[in-house]
């Protein structure tokens, strides 16, 4: 059986370990300027650093360039693809025709990926874009899996393919959305989407003989969230697309947390490697109860397996499962079991907290008993994050290493 990449996003260097460490074969990440997350934490030196990082491991790197640009952007383009080159990246995703001209010409020894963005949804387009020098296809997530099926079996034998498995969906049709341009002036086709689609919103109905009089129509007090879609989630239906023999599973999220990163991917890497040990005993229902504990919104399966979904549609904007936050993250061990603790949210003594353990699926469960001051040593009962990179001294029943997360059960 082939096992199937797991891709997961990379929004700074630190998140890259973290994804690493949780078990992604491959990360990807942008450039501060040019791929369509623009307001992720990656950095101009941090490429370079991830390069490195994961290529010392045995892992990839693929970077986004997969903005639509402008031809005063083609500047920097070049420059960029120069940089790619040099570093030997894995891979480039692109969206822009004349982007993947400008890498085939300038980092001609690092492979072409057709980004997401570019709406592939048919293997004839497949092998148009394989013609012109692409190696992997990354899908649009608007096909079902017989569509997928099909264009496995009718794209070119080496054009690798890779898919969405999990993840934030965007309501127009492959990303390619003008409203938050619209809304705020702020381009998604630029890397700068304001996500208004998750905006909450009044609406409101005229009847047409009293113009003027407009009547509130609300899903609640807050409004209505009419666009908001569900997150995608396809852990039930991994046994399909690892049968298919897709190439790369890839997980959405590069604005996410380092918690979200390693809940999700902690979570497929277990289900990827037990379906391909065992396919019989597979089991979807134990990896959902860690990703439903990731601070998502509803999940959905989204056209994967009925075209004819409907069910995807998140009206009410809340999160999913309120139960579960970001606890904070191991930064080292001192003595008699204690660590130093990055809090993300406010710990208490009484808190249930869980230790997210690479390697193993279950966490380690376990309650504060006692809290301890990082710079004076002095007991306290609680901590709050009232500046970036606070922390704390707390006990851990078992040895943690550095960059462990740490989760909070309310």
């Amino acid at each position: 059986m082939k096992k199937i990449e797991l891709l997961a996003p990379a929004g700074s260097y630190e998140k890259a370990k973290i994804a690493f460490m949780y078990g992604a074969d491959a990360v990807y990440c942008g450039t501060p300027k040019l791929s369509l997350r623009s307001r992720s934490e990656v950095e101009d030196d941090d490429v370079p650093k991830i390069v490195e990082y994961a290529h010392k491991i045995g892992k990839k790197v693929f970077v986004a360039v997969n903005i639509y640009a402008f031809d005063e952007t083609y500047d920097d383009i070049v420059e960029a693809a120069k940089v790619l080159n040099e570093l030997k990246v894995d891979g480039v995703l692109v969206s822009d025709g004349g982007v993947f001209n400008i890498i085939k010409q300038y980092a001609p020894d690092v492979d072409i990926h057709i980004s997401t963005q570019a709406n592939t949804v048919s293997w004839h387009t497949a092998k148009f874009w394989h013609d012109l020098g692409a190696k992997r296809i990354v899908l649009g997530r608007e096909l079902s899996k017989d569509q997928i099926n099909d264009l496995m079996k009718n794209k070119p034998e080496d054009l690798e393919i890779e898919m969405f498995g999990h993840g934030a969906l965007c309501f127009a049709y492959s990303g390619r959305c003008f409203l938050s341009e619209f809304l705020s002036g702020r381009s998604a086709n630029l890397g700068s989407c304001s996500h208004c689609c998750r905006w909450e919103y009044n609406i409101y109905i005229e009847e047409r003989n009293k113009p003027g009089e407009l009547m509130p129509i609300d899903e609640d007090e807050h409004g209505t969230y009419i666009m908001s879609s569900r997150d995608l989630c396809l852990i039930h239906e991994l046994p399909e697309i690892i049968n298919m023999e897709v190439d790369s599973l890839k997980i959405e999220g590069r604005l996410k947390t380092e918690y979200y990163l390693a809940t999700v991917v902690n979570a497929y890497r277990h289900a990827i490697d037990d379906y391909c040990a065992n396919p019989e005993e597979y089991d979807a229902e134990k990896y959902l109860v860690e990703l439903e504990k990731s601070n998502t919104r509803k999940l959905t399966t989204y056209f994967f397996n009925d075209r004819n979904n409907k069910d995807f549609q998140d009206y009410s904007g809340r999160q999913y499962n309120a139960n579960c936050e970001f606890g904070g993250v191991v930064l080292n061990s001192l003595e008699d079991g204690k660590y130093l603790i990055e809090i993300r949210n406010k710990l208490s003594i009484g808190d249930n907290l869980e230790l997210i353990i690479p390697g193993k699926l279950e966490p380690l469960s376990f309650k504060i008993d006692q809290l301890w001051n990082d710079e004076t040593g002095e007991e306290i009962d609680t901590v709050n994050p009232g500046k970036f990179g606070q922390k704390v001294i707390l006990r851990i029943p078992t040895q943690a290493k550095e960059g462990w997360i740490i989760r909070r059960m309310k």
